[in-house]
């Protein structure tokens, strides 16, 4: 009931006002994510991360394998290379701040290489500026994921680069993700 039918029927003025029904799962944003239908990549998706946090890395591992994903760790860039390389993952998510080599580092060589440079990449990082969304896009990152990230924002920017056969691909050469860096 509305206030003005609450004090209309309080001063003796008729019906009570209808209450809007709501329907399930809308809001005044619209319909709540859990409430939709989640695309995800097909079993067995191998995903590599590289981040030199152990919670980012055990955060990360529990929500993939929770969803059948098989989940391959680095704890620094050239180790990641180096599994990338040996294990061509469907998807790499990779930090941009880690010990030694950093990510942009890491990502300019995973792109200048023939046998990873398809390979779709998510970077992250705890640092809030634009500065590093942009240069990650420009030397050819997929999306951008800032820390800490929920579980449904993880799936939301994994969905986000899966093709018709629910495998993650990078967007056409010279084509950037309209949805690059946006929150899901």
């Amino acid at each position: 009931m509305n206030p003005f039918g609450f004090f209309k029927r309080l001063f003796g003025g008729g019906q009570p006002a209808a209450t809007p029904t709501a329907t399930p799962g809308a809001s005044r944003k619209g319909p709540e994510r859990r409430d939709s239908e989640r695309v995800n990549a097909r079993e067995g998706t191998r995903v590599l991360v590289i981040d030199d946090s152990t919670t980012v890395l055990a955060v990360l591992r529990r929500y993939l394998e929770q969803n059948q994903y098989i989940v391959l760790e680095a704890e620094t860039a050239e180790a990641g290379i180096q599994i990338a390389r040996q294990e061509k993952p469907d998807l790499i998510f990779l930090d941009i701040v880690l010990p030694g080599m950093n990510g942009f580092t890491a990502l300019r060589t995973l792109r200048r290489e023939p046998g990873t440079k398809e390979i779709p990449v998510i970077m992250m990082s705890g640092n809030e500026q634009a500065t590093e969304q942009f240069y990650a896009q420009r030397i050819g990152a997929d999306d951008f994921m800032k820390k800490p990230f929920s579980r449904p924002e993880l799936f939301a920017r994994i969905e986000r680069l899966l093709d018709d056969d629910k495998v993650p691909k990078r967007f056409a050469a010279g084509t950037p993700n309209p949805n690059f860096g946006a929150p899901p």
